[in-house]
């Protein structure tokens, strides 16, 4: 059966206690898994050209983040390693297995240290193989990669590592659009990574409040292992992810949908739209220019430091 995460991301708003109710409610709602985001704000590199940003006839060339202001924003969700442990602690109790996203070389010994036995890697550091290969030499029995905006040659690649690295992996169809709507949604996708890994699945960031679990529901239905989803007990319009975060009763909802048969999941889907192959799209396409600015902004938006100070990037071979 297809198993649901429950990505916590930053909804808790760095408040330890909204965490604890957010493993709860996730646990309640049926979820397999709760994870969060193991980010350091300190971490967050200064690009100059994101500052400003850049446009040229109209048309977006670079985004505008300035790191000030997104520095001022993460450091306010920072989770420690003793906020860590008590996620650990919390899934415990309410029995769901713990799991993080590790954002740089740097974070790899603590969420080793600490016990978690299912890890991710984060659409934007696919093609980070010095990462994949460190994770992949750990203690970690599980390895999920999410493949968003990310190229075939670098995705392959990565697939290797894991492969010869003997370790259990599942790539996960992710379209880097924020949120993604259905008609983006280029679910062909699933049978092109398929080819390539023995374990896929499906991390989704459409808006519930507009797609339903629409797109979830045709994942599914196409055959996925695993089900990532944005997850969120606070109003929508509080956490800066909450726009794609499903509530607990769409959480539920969700959950429900991966223990349903073919013919319950065709019945779902076809009260939603006409014709679900609106969602199939392309198994092999361009990069929209939204996906490949976004891919321009978070590739090396977290780097680790070396002794001097230096950013030391996930793809870099330089010593920490």
């Amino acid at each position: 059966m297809t198993k649901i995460i429950a990505e916590l991301c930053q909804n808790h708003n760095g408040d330890i206690k909204i965490l604890q109710e957010m493993v709860h409610a996730a646990a309640e709602s049926g979820a397999d898994f709760a994870k969060i985001q193991s980010i350091d704000s300190s971490e967050l590199t200064h690009r100059s050209r994101f500052d400003k940003g850049l446009v040229e006839g109209g048309k977006i060339k670079v985004i505008k983040r300035p790191f000030k202001a997104e520095l001022e924003r993460l450091s306010k969700l920072d989770l420690s390693e003793k906020q860590h442990q008590l996620f650990i602690e919390y899934c415990k109790k309410y029995k769901i297995k713990p799991m993080t996203t590790i954002f740089s070389l740097s974070k790899i010994d603590m969420v080793e240290k600490l016990g978690f036995k299912t890890v991710k890697v984060a659409s934007f550091d696919c093609a980070s193989h010095r990462l994949i290969k460190e994770i992949s030499e750990r203690s970690f029995q599980h390895i999920v990669v999410s493949t968003g905006a990310t190229f075939n040659e670098e995705i392959k690649k990565t697939a290797h590592i894991l492969k010869h690295a003997y370790k259990k992996h599942t790539l996960l169809h992710c379209v880097s659009i924020y949120p993604t709507g259905i008609e983006d949604a280029n679910l062909s996708r699933i049978n092109y990574l398929k080819r390539i890994s023995k374990n896929v699945g499906l991390s989704d960031h459409s808006n519930p409040e507009i797609s339903k679990n629409l797109i979830p529901a045709v994942g599914l239905y196409v055959g996925v292992d695993l089900i990532e989803k944005h997850f969120t007990i606070l109003a929508k319009d509080k956490t800066k992810d909450g726009p794609v975060s499903a509530n607990p009763t769409q959480l539920k909802e969700l959950t429900n949908l991966a223990k349903a048969n073919e013919k319950k999941l065709k019945s779902y889907i076809d009260e939603l739209v006409d014709d679900y192959e609106i969602l199939l799209g392309m198994e092999n396409r361009d990069m929209t220019m939204t996906e490949l600015l976004n891919r321009d902004y978070y590739q090396g938006r977290f780097a680790s430091k070396d002794k001097k100070g230096n950013y030391v990037f996930n793809w870099s071979e330089d010593k920490l």
